[in-house]
């Protein structure tokens, strides 16, 4: 399945795939041989890095949807909805909490025939329409069927395992299934985790972002249910509410079938299903973070930071017992207060 662009969209051209056409400047991603000595000290000092040549899931390449149909167990699998082809995550316990919020998806159940069955039904009349677009996000467990079960095991753990012990990571979290059609996105947002994004089937490409470009994207407040997502929209961005999304800039990849990316935690990231690709499959593994070192080195990073504000954000929260309090709180702490010294 391959998707033709709307006359409407503006898009562009990145190692001979069909992209989406953005404003602000990106350079390129580094590409390594996953032994390459440069390809570690950048995971190493938490810079994003493309792994080559490296097989982590070389089990998982005939992961295509065919097999996939003929290997998932009949449970039910989480599969998300959205009347646009963007994915925009948000917490469905804190979205009780906000009553104008409108959901940006709806996330439905369904057996894995079903949604093999919507997924092929997708044409160039029902891309084109209004209908629902959908992405399947679903843990890899052992419930997931015996033959998926034993190509996660033929996963190369050893040289996992080994990085996490030498790059101080805490312990892996989960590993999440995406599945999904072409040009389906994953609007910008940064985790709290260390993440080998591998993709195994189709090619997406990725735009990151440095924390330090934290003033530029605007997310949403802590307490809110898109918290760690940008409130920007990459393809009509309001410059009068967000000003400081012009200077905005990153670097951008194609990654396709045995590509790793390396996404350090707190760095923004973008990911777009292209739109001359067939459906996309990819894995990722989430690792928690290290332990805080016993000192503390200054000037503080931007990751640092980042955490920092997070953590005054939630104790705001909960020390007024009302979220509504924390924005107006933080606004009379700093408006006019500071001026002088962030001109400096």
């Amino acid at each position: 399945m391959k998707m033709a662009a709307s006359a409407k969209e503006k898009f562009t051209q990145l190692d001979g795939h069909q992209v989406k056409n953005y404003s602000f400047p990106l350079d390129r991603i580094p590409r390594l041989h996953y032994e390459d000595p440069k390809a570690y000290a950048l995971i190493k000092n938490e810079k994003p890095v493309i792994l080559t040549d490296s097989n982590i899931v070389r089990t998982a390449l005939k992961w295509d949807l065919d097999y996939l149909k003929e290997n998932m167990e009949k449970g039910e699998f989480s599969v998300y909805a959205s009347n646009t082809w963007k994915f925009m995550y948000f917490d469905e316990k804190r979205a009780q909490g906000w009553p104008n919020f409108s959901p940006p998806t709806t996330r439905l159940t369904m057996k894995f025939d079903d949604f093999y069955k919507q997924v092929k039904s997708f044409n160039a009349d029902s891309i084109k329409s209004n209908s629902p677009k959908i992405y399947l996000q679903q843990m890899l467990n052992d419930q997931v069927g015996k033959n998926i079960v034993m190509d996660f095991l033929g996963f190369k753990w050893e040289w996992l395992n080994t990085m996490k012990k030498e790059m101080g990571w805490g312990p892996l979290t989960s590993n999440l299934l995406l599945i999904g059609l072409p040009g389906n996105i994953t609007p910008v947002h940064y985790d709290e985790q260390q993440n080998f994004f591998c993709q195994v089937t189709g090619y997406k490409r990725v735009i990151l972002c440095h924390p330090e470009m934290f003033k530029c994207l605007y997310p949403y407040p802590v307490h809110h249910p898109c918290d760690r997502q940008s409130q920007v929209d990459f393809d009509n961005p309001d410059y009068d509410k967000f000003p400081e999304f012009k200077n905005l800039s990153g670097s951008e990849a194609i990654v396709g079938p045995g590509d790793v990316l390396y996404i350090p935690m707190y760095w923004w990231h973008y990911i777009e299903s292209t739109k001359d690709s067939d459906i996309t499959t990819s894995v990722n593994f989430w690792y928690k973070a290290g332990q805080t070192p016993d000192k503390i080195s200054y000037p503080l990073s931007a990751q640092q930071k980042m955490a920092i504000m997070r953590n005054i954000e939630r104790m705001l929260g909960e020390a007024l017992g009302n979220h509504t309090e924390v924005g107006p709180l933080l606004n009379t702490i700093i408006k006019g207060r500071y001026d002088e010294q962030s001109d400096n």
